[in-house]
């Protein structure tokens, strides 16, 4: 049985390139967006997580590799600047973001699963504090969610 919080594929979303599949699913805590070729590779994804408090995603494309987006800027003192783009954000929280993902993952594709896992677990050893190229992801209009 899947988890009432469970990653759960949206239906029907836009598909604009012929070649390329895009697949959504979505928790609470969690929406990740995948692109795949017909034979199922993964050519790109963007894992939004944290997006019911301060909403960050880890990005990876084959062609170009990761990217981190979403620098909380904290608390703005007098006389102190407040956080800007490549800012480091403090350590990525890989083992929790994995065994999250993981647990929220059940309904998703296991070939899918297992690859962000992995790429999860590579972004935690290669960029242990990494620096977001922005303050917030941003979403393209079909990745918007809608009001219930």
């Amino acid at each position: 049985m899947i988890p009432a919080n469970a990653l759960r594929e949206i239906p029907g979303v836009r598909q604009d390139e012929p070649s390329t599949s895009r697949r959504w699913f979505h928790s609470d805590y969690f929406d990740l967006f995948v692109w795949q070729t017909a034979g199922g590779e993964v050519l790109s994804f963007q894992l939004c997580y944290g997006i019911d408090t301060s909403e960050k995603a880890l990005v990876w494309k084959k062609e170009v590799g990761f990217f981190h987006d979403g620098v909380d800027p904290g608390e703005v003192k007098p006389g102190r600047a407040p956080a800007t783009l490549l800012e480091a954000d403090g350590p990525f929280p890989a083992t929790a973001v994995a065994a999250r993902f993981a647990r929220e993952a059940e309904g998703v594709p296991n070939d899918i699963r297992s690859f962000v896992i992995a790429r999860i677990r590579e972004f935690g050893r290669l960029h242990p504090y990494p620096r977001s190229r922005r303050r917030r992801f941003r979403r393209a209009e079909w990745q918007q969610r809608k009001p219930n």
